[in-house]
């Protein structure tokens, strides 16, 4: 119980003001609040299953270098893809919005690439290699997964009234923007890494 709750509020407090969290307003504004919640979790529940492994077996973490230009080249893409997608008539746009499917699969995917050597993933590999044992394990997976969640469904909160306030065309551009920016310094990071 103790990694559990360590996990928890470890990786909660990591996440705020995140990219991550930042990363799931913006996908709020864009698409259903259960499609991005369930795309994070998925998301999140694998990378930290993965860290939680990694952090047992080997105690060290993955080389981020690559990883971090591989998720950099992927948020260019969605910022384009944002940029392009608003191009369609009311009629596709809203059967674009009931397509819950590949609103998780798009946040999934996002988040997937975007935590691979994130603060949180290489917390979570550094809480799984301080705690032996598969209790023990079990509750760093499920604490700082969780704790990611909580945070950014708050985040979720957040892009879900903004998309309700502003117009469609700054929302558009302003996750584009948010997109790019994201996969620019994800580039940075993995070509200084």
């Amino acid at each position: 119980m103790y990694a559990f709750v360590l996990s928890l509020a470890v990786i909660f407090v990591a996440e705020l003001g995140d990219k991550s969290q930042l990363m799931a307003m913006t996908f709020a504004t864009r698409f259903r609040a259960l499609p991005v919640l369930i795309g994070i979790t998925a998301a999140t529940g694998l990378v930290h299953l993965a860290s939680v492994a990694v952090g047992a077996a080997l105690g060290a973490a993955l080389p981020t270098g690559p990883i971090s230009i591989l998720a950099g080249l992927a948020f260019l893409g969605f910022a384009l893809w944002t940029l392009r997608g608003d191009e369609l008539d009311d009629e596709e746009r809203d059967k674009a919005k009931r397509a819950s499917g590949s609103a998780i699969l798009a946040v999934g995917t996002a988040f997937f690439l975007a935590e691979l050597g994130d603060k949180t993933m290489l917390a979570t590999v550094t809480l799984a290699a301080d705690h032996g044992g598969l209790l023990a394990l079990t509750g760093v997976w499920a604490g700082s997964t969780i704790g990611m969640v909580a945070a950014d469904g708050l985040a979720i909160v957040v892009g879900q009234m903004l998309g309700r306030r502003l117009p469609e065309r700054v929302i558009k551009y302003g996750a584009a923007a948010g997109f790019a920016i994201f996969g620019v310094l994800l580039l940075v990071e993995g070509a200084t890494a």
